[in-house]
């Protein structure tokens, strides 16, 4: 039961004595107190509402969950029976990776200890008379070409000749 004036007169009030006692220098800043001394200041909150399109996208996804926890499975799903379908290799796939297996193991296995050492004999062939001569020739003409002394030749004038034609094989040559 929560006290009420009339309770309390009943009860009695309280003493002097028995209020909490408050330091001197706080009683007086309180008795000196002015509230017109007080900045004034507006408050922004800072409650930031939702969108209307986030409150649409939340109230999906609660119909969303709302609808699975509700789902009755005996009345929207239709039994069915599931077939599965192993695919077994063929013979010829089987025997293609035999006879993989089996070369892949013959290389591995190899041992190289049962070979005989050989010794390669390389062949050289020599070119026949016709293609010595032919390269001889190329090489004795290259060889002057870049041995040759251009002081050796005597100095000539050029002398061009432009003949123009005649005004008359210029008419026959507009008539034809």
């Amino acid at each position: 039961m929560a006290p009420t004036l009339t309770n309390m007169a009943e009860v009695g009030s309280p003493s002097l004595e028995s209020l909490p006692k408050v330091d001197a220098t706080l009683k007086s800043e309180l008795e000196g107190f002015k509230p017109e001394l007080m900045k004034k200041a507006s408050t922004q909150e800072k409650i930031v509402l939702p969108t209307a399109e986030d409150v649409k996208q939340e109230r999906q996804h609660t119909e969303l969950i709302s609808g699975l926890e509700g789902f009755d499975k005996n009345q929207g799903l239709k039994h069915t029976t599931t077939e599965e379908k192993v695919v077994l290799p063929s013979a010829e796939d089987m025997q293609q990776e035999k006879t993989q297996q089996a070369v892949l193991k013959g290389v591995e296995t190899f041992d190289p200890k049962g070979l005989k050492h050989t010794e390669t004999q390389e062949k050289i062939i020599l070119p026949d008379q016709e293609a010595i001569q032919t390269e001889k020739t190329q090489q004795n003409l290259i060889e002057g070409i870049e041995s040759f002394d251009q002081k050796k030749l005597k100095h000539a004038e050029t002398q061009e000749k432009n003949s123009l034609p005649t005004k008359e094989v210029i008419d026959q040559e507009k008539q034809v």
